[in-house]
């Protein structure tokens, strides 16, 4: 029996925390979004392509746990992305993001100051988890982390959108003149410039039409 290889994450965003709001693909679809986070596996595989965890930590993790702590997990996982969004992209529509979220936000960050103790080690004192390395939480407070630390960094005020309507995955622009319009020119940026192209055909053709009547 073969089994199935998942895809590798289009890890674009140039920031963890961003491709995190991006596992829910195709946000504003009509259709509706598309779910890249459908496990606990998915995450872990997600935290092992974005450099947080390692392959060792990721297997301890997920030999560690029960079924139910693994979903529990997960669903905080969705539950801080989805606060993540109802953050940026007011903020990149030049919008205030709303009381509440940022209040949620905060509630997050809170949490993971919780799970840390100071420690000294060798010649200086650093942060440790309080609680054991195979706790089934780690992911989300790693998650949580990574937050803190964009928040506080210049890059969160380069925190841009993809033009594509259907796709609108956040990144963070580093092109030198702050002009980035596609999460992946080769994708959406291409897609985007061939309905352009053909939009302007139809237009040509329709008016070559119209002469001739």
């Amino acid at each position: 029996m073969s089994s199935v290889v998942s895809k590798p994450f289009q890890l674009l965003a140039e920031h963890a925390v961003l491709d995190l709001v991006n596992t829910l693909d195709f946000r504003f679809r009509a259709s509706g979004p598309e779910e890249l986070l459908g496990s606990y596996t998915d995450l872990l595989r997600f935290l092992e392509e974005a450099g947080i965890v390692s392959a060792e930590q990721s297997r301890t993790l997920r030999e560690s746990s029960t079924a139910e702590d693994r979903m529990l997990v997960l669903d905080a996982v969705k539950d801080l992305r989805e606060t993540l969004a109802s953050v940026f992209y007011p903020r990149v529509a030049g919008e205030a993001p709303p009381a509440a979220s940022i209040e949620r936000l905060e509630g997050f960050l809170r949490e993971m100051d919780q799970q840390k103790k100071l420690k000294w080690d060798g010649d200086r004192p650093e942060w440790a988890w309080t609680n054991a390395a195979d706790d089934v939480r780690i992911p989300l407070w790693l998650l949580e982390e990574a937050v803190g630390e964009l928040l506080v960094s210049p890059a969160v005020e380069k925190v841009g959108r993809c033009c594509s309507a259907d796709c609108a995955w956040l990144f963070v622009d580093t092109s030198k003149n702050h002009t980035r319009r596609w999460c992946n020119m080769k994708g959406c940026g291409n897609r985007m410039k061939a309905r352009r192209h053909q939009a302007r055909r139809t237009g040509n053709r329709d008016k070559g039409l119209g002469n001739r009547e």
